[in-house]
């Protein structure tokens, strides 16, 4: 029994830290916006 305390002990110390760091992430770093061209081909256009 004391293993297996052991075991879920560490699988939830793993997730916290996981989470975490997801956490961190969408607080600290911001997305930079920029412009995006797409180029179309001439025969996809309406005629």
């Amino acid at each position: 029994m004391p293993s297996l305390f052991r075991l879920l002990f560490t699988l939830a110390i793993l997730a916290g830290i996981v989470y975490g760091a997801a956490f961190a992430l969408t607080i600290f770093v911001e997305p930079k916006q920029r412009e995006m061209t797409v180029k179309i081909p001439a025969k996809r256009l309406p005629q």
